[in-house]
C-alpha cells in the first residue's frame, strides 16, 4: 500500500524590513506567495489528497488555504510543523549589513553544527519525523500535504537520507512553494522526490523562511 506524503514550504512572505521573521507573528503571504500557493494546489489537482496540515504560523496556513479550497479539506495544525527556533530572530542578517556586522552576536556562531544560534538540528529532525509519520498515518494509502518552512523540511531530508544535519544554508533544496514528497510502500520509506511548482513565479531561498 503507498502512501504519499507532500512536505510543502510556504510561498514567499511579505517582509519589506528584510528581517528574519522566524516564529514572529503577523508575516503573511505577499501577492505573490500567494500566487505560488494556488500554483501548488494546481499541480497537486488530480492527487488523491485525503489530509492537509500546515504548521501553526499565518504564512503557512496561508498557503494551505487553497488546497484546503480546491479538495474541500480542513487544514489541520502540527506544532511540530513550525519554523526553527533562532537567536537572530527579529533582526536584519543579510551579507554586508544587520546583526552579523555586530561583534557583540558573534559569540552566537561559535559552534554552526548544533547549531549555538538556534534549535539544534536533531530537535528539529527528532520532531519533523513525528509530523510525517502522523501525516502517513492520516492519509494511509492515499496522499497528504503538510505546510512547513525551509528550514525544518531540509532537515527532515537530511536526516532521512542519512546526512550529515549541520549544512551550508546556500546549498538547501528547498526552494519557495515547493514540494518535497516522501513516498511511502506499506512502513518502509521508498523514495523522496523535490518539485518546484511555482518556479515558473520565481522562487527563492527568502530569510526566516
Amino acid at each position: 500500500m503507498r502512501t504519499i506524503v507532500h512536505l510543502l514550504r510556504h510561498g514567499e512572505v511579505q517582509n519589506p524590513t528584510k528581517i528574519l521573521y522566524g516564529r514572529l507573528p503577523g508575516f503573511q503571504l505577499s501577492g505573490l506567495g500567494q500566487q505560488m500557493a494556488k500554483a501548488a494546489a494546481t499541480a497537486l489537482a488530480d492527487r488523491d489528497i485525503t489530509y492537509l496540515v500546515s504548521s501553526p504560523l499565518e504564512r503557512a496556513q496561508q498557503t494551505a488555504l487553497p488546497f484546503a479550497e480546491q479538495l474541500g479539506l480542513d487544514v489541520h495544525i502540527d506544532p511540530n510543523l513550525i519554523e526553527s527556533g533562532n537567536y537572530f530572530e527579529g533582526m536584519r542578517v543579510g551579507a554586508g549589513d544587520g546583526a552579523l556586522r555586530d561583534p557583540r552576536h558573534w559569540w552566537v556562531l561559535r559552534n554552526p553544527m548544533t547549531p549555538s544560534w538556534g534549535e539544534p538540528y536533531r530537535l528539529i529532525a527528532a520532531r519533523m519525523i513525528l509530523a510525517l509519520h502522523a501525516a502517513r498515518e492520516h492519509a494511509r494509502g492515499h496522499e497528504a500535504v503538510c505546510v512547513s518552512h525551509q528550514l525544518p523540511i531540509w532537515t527532515l531530508r537530511m536526516a532521512l537520507e542519512n546526512r550529515r544535519l549541520w549544512h551550508d544554508p546556500r546549498r538547501r533544496q528547498c526552494g519557495l512553494a515547493s514540494l518535497t514528497s516522501f513516498v511511502f510502500e506499506g512502513d518502509q520509506l521508498a523514495q523522496i522526490t523535490y518539485s518546484e511548482p511555482a518556479a515558473h513565479l520565481g522562487t527563492g531561498a527568502g530569510r526566516g523562511a
